[in-house]
């Protein structure tokens, strides 16, 4: 048995014992693969249930590009967690950054440094087009964010973090704007945040 069968096959007989001694029910994984699943189901084992990713407007290559294919052939859909990017998609940091946000805290120096970045300007920017589909929409840039995370078909479950009740709550009203989330619309909003990654087939010929 290849190594990585070996590894694999010693990771799936792990599950159940996650199951009872811990009192696991799902195990979403990191970085799932095809040969993960081909494994489970070879030895009669558990096979993966979900994988697990960042995915938001500004991070995208992971969930687009390779997430379809292992939706299609095994139905194994995402769990997606930072749908807002650590708030920079709430637009709380349009100007600068707020003294009592997360960014402004001692240990987030590296998120105070990203959003006063040149690339952060630049998505700052971005946001502000962003913002006024939101607009239009009748729903906050935070809602527009979540809810454009729902629109992928790979997209099973979308993991929120909240401050408050409130916030929460209107965080999860985001769902309701994902019908209106028109193909026309998704390409406008493609198109504004200028990120949306290439397939192979989309490369041109060398």
């Amino acid at each position: 048995m290849p190594f990585l069968h070996l590894f694999l096959h010693t990771l799936l007989l792990l599950i159940p014992a996650f199951y009872f001694l811990y009192h696991v029910i799902h195990f979403p994984f990191v970085t799932l693969n095809q040969e993960c699943y081909a494994v489970a189901r070879q030895f009669n084992l558990i096979p993966p249930i979900a994988e697990q990713a960042e995915y938001n407007m500004f991070h995208r290559d992971k969930v687009e590009l390779h997430m379809p294919e292992i939706y299609q052939k095994i139905g194994v859909g995402t769990t997606i967690w930072s749908p807002l990017a650590s708030g920079i998609l709430t637009g709380k940091y349009d100007d600068g950054v707020p003294i009592y946000s997360r960014a402004a805290l001692k240990n987030y120096g590296w998120l105070k440094d990203k959003i006063l970045s040149e690339e952060g300007r630049k998505q700052q920017a971005r946001l502000r087009e962003v913002a006024v589909v939101a607009d239009k929409l009748g729903c906050s840039l935070a809602q527009l964010a979540i809810a454009w995370c729902l629109r992928n078909e790979t997209v099973h479950c979308v993991l929120l973090g909240a401050t408050s009740v409130d916030q929460l709550y209107e965080n999860i009203q985001a769902i309701q704007y994902v019908p209106k989330l028109t193909p026309t619309l998704m390409n406008e909003l493609d198109k504004l945040l200028g990120n949306k990654p290439l397939s192979r087939k989309d490369h041109p010929p060398r």
